[in-house]
Formats: C-alpha cells, structure tokens, sequence
C-alpha cells in the first residue's frame, strides 16, 4: 500500500500540517500573497485569492485561526451568548448573526448559558480569555456585559436591555406589538383578555406587559388584574396557568407573551375541546414555524427575528471597525401583526 506524498514529495512530511509555504508552492506565489488571499485583510485580486484557495483546498492546508489571533492579539472569533438554542426564536436570532459574520469574514462562537447567571458568566470568561473583540448576549444579568465592557471587549445585547448600561441594544419594540395584538382582538368585540406572561423582570416581559395595558387604557376599558396569569417559561407550566384562567376567570381571548407558552396555551385548550376562535381566540407574540401549521393557524406578532440577529452583527463589527460614535445605540425593530385563524369575534354571552 502506497503512502501519500507530500507536496515536497518526501515521505517523511507526509505526516505534517501543511504551511503556507506548502500553499504558496502550489499555487505559485509568495507566502505574504496567501496569507492576504486566506485572509478578510489585505488586497488579492479575485484569480489570485481563487488560485490560493484552490491550492490550499488540493494539500489539506487549514487556516490556523488560534495561531493567528496569539500573533495579532485579537481574534477573527465573535462571540454569541444566548438563553435557550432549543427555543426557535434564539436558533433565529443565531442563524441571522452568523450570516452577517460569515459574510464578513469572522467566525462565530456560540454558547448556549441555559439562562443560567452562573453559566453566563463563565461563558464571557471564556470568551474573553480567547480575546475575542466582540460578544452579543441576551443577557441574564447585567453583570456580564459589563463585565466584558470593562475588559475592552465591545459588547451588543440583543432582545434585552439594562437602561442603566451603556451598552449598544437591540430589541423588538415588545410594546408597540403586544399592544397592537391586544387592540386588534379588542376590535373584534373582546373586552376578556387573558394575558400568560412568565416574566417582567427583563424588558422584554415588561414591554408586553406595559403594551398589553396601554391597548386597554387607549380603548378606555378597565383591565381585571385577575386576567394576567404569571406563570413559568415552560410549556407545562403555561398549560396549568391556562386551565386555572380559564376557570377563575372565563376569558374570550387569551395572548400568550411568547411561543413557548402558547404551546401550552393551545394544548391545553386543545384538550378541553374549546372552539378556536369560536369559543376563544389564542393569539401570541414571536411567530415560529409550528404556529402557522396547526388548524387554526395562530394569529402571532412576528419580531422579524433573523434580521434582528443581523442588527445585531452589524452593529457590532461597525464598533469594533470604530466607525461610530461613542454614544449608545439603541436599535428598534418594528414587529409586524400577522393575522389567522386563531382570532375571532368575542362569542355571545
């Protein structure tokens, strides 16, 4: 059995990495021409970067991203914190970074802290040892962007926000879109609205609480305090939530505050056999793929959330590039209503 030859033909270096001098041989070019033609720096015209890569491609050569970053002290890596990969909305907002990033020549690092404050802060050690120049997170606590802030590294929240911070935001407007689901079913006759919410400590849950209000207040209706139903984020918890609001307290509507509860929301009227939307209508924020496939499709507000996670990574690689001013940004992406089956007219008493 024969045994591979290297590019220098010695079998002897079979066994080795290939460099970029090996590269550069088989291409027919310089070390310095790779290593601009490899990298998002440095000019290469267009035949000579496809020469490089096709040469590199032939002999196994593998860009040495740690050995880069150890010389230039920096790292081509972004790093992305986020609360729950299982979630469609975080897989979403991840997918929308890593396009923006992959474009742009980085690679993304992404860690999954199970919105544990713990785990969250011993993924930002992480990344900062690894000197990444760059972190967005959906942070569980203050305390980790700003302790990558005081470390130099630039830092985007996504989804959440401390006002406290100077820290770059971007966030769906949660309240101009829980009111605008809340007033559409209050213009279908339903003055009963059920809110599941599993958190306000966040902006996030505050935003559709305080949006969920303002529908009632601009249509001059007195909102029952006993129609918002705290519950946990966990879809079995929200189905218990839902059984003991619809016994205590018979709503015509009920908005779920994100996807998770409204799958507990709809299987537990589901299980009840309630009409949708004769009997009550469902409606929830954060549109994923599963609430358009069910009969009735959900009616949802959809935060738009890869172009989101996109906001994010532009935001970031332009404060790393230095080409902003020093002062905050706060992005807001507007949400859209998205109108189906699941809402109704309020049924007759």
């Amino acid at each position: 059995m024969s045994r591979r030859q290297s590019p220098s033909g010695s079998p002897a270096a079979a066994s080795k990495r290939p460099t970029v001098q090996d590269v550069a041989r088989e291409a027919g070019v310089s070390p310095s021409t790779v290593s601009r033609a490899l990298h998002t720096r440095g000019y290469a015209s267009p035949d000579v970067r496809e020469r490089v890569q096709q040469a590199a491609e032939r002999i196994g050569y593998v860009l040495n991203h740690n050995a880069r970053n150890l010389r230039s002290r920096t790292s081509t890596s972004i790093g992305v914190l986020i609360s729950d990969l299982r979630n469609p909305f975080y897989a979403d907002l991840a997918a929308g970074i890593e396009e923006v990033l992959r474009a742009e020549g980085h690679q993304m690092m992404l860690v999954n802290d199970n919105g544990d404050p713990a785990e969250e802060m011993r993924a930002a050690e992480t990344l900062l040892a690894m000197r990444v120049p760059g972190v967005i997170v959906t942070p569980v606590t203050a305390a980790c962007p700003r302790m990558l802030q005081e470390n130099g590294v630039h830092v985007v929240c996504a989804d959440r926000e401390f006002p406290r911070q100077g820290v770059d935001v971007v966030l769906s407007d949660n309240k101009a879109g829980a009111r605008e689901l809340t007033e559409h079913l209050i213009a279908l006759g339903h003055t009963r609205i059920g809110l599941l919410i599993d958190e306000t400590k966040w902006s996030t849950g505050a935003g559709r609480l305080a949006g969920f209000r303002a529908a009632h207040t601009a249509a001059g209706l007195d909102l029952d305090e006993g129609l918002v139903a705290f519950t946990s984020f966990d879809a079995e918890a929200a189905r218990v939530t839902t059984r003991e609001l619809l016994r205590a307290q018979a709503p015509t509507a009920i908005v779920s505050a994100n996807n998770v509860l409204a799958q507990g929301a709809l299987a537990e009227l589901k299980d009840r056999r309630l009409k949708i939307p004769q009997r009550i209508s469902l409606a929830a924020y954060d549109d994923v793929p599963w609430m358009s496939l069910v009969q009735p499709a959900l009616t949802t507000i959809d935060q738009h959330t890869v172009e989101l996670g996109r906001s994010c990574a532009r935001l970031l690689l332009a404060r790393i590039r230095a080409e902003l001013p020093a002062k905050r940004r706060i992005i807001r992406v507007p949400p859209r209503l998205i109108v189906r089956g699941s809402t109704g007219p309020a049924p007759t008493p």
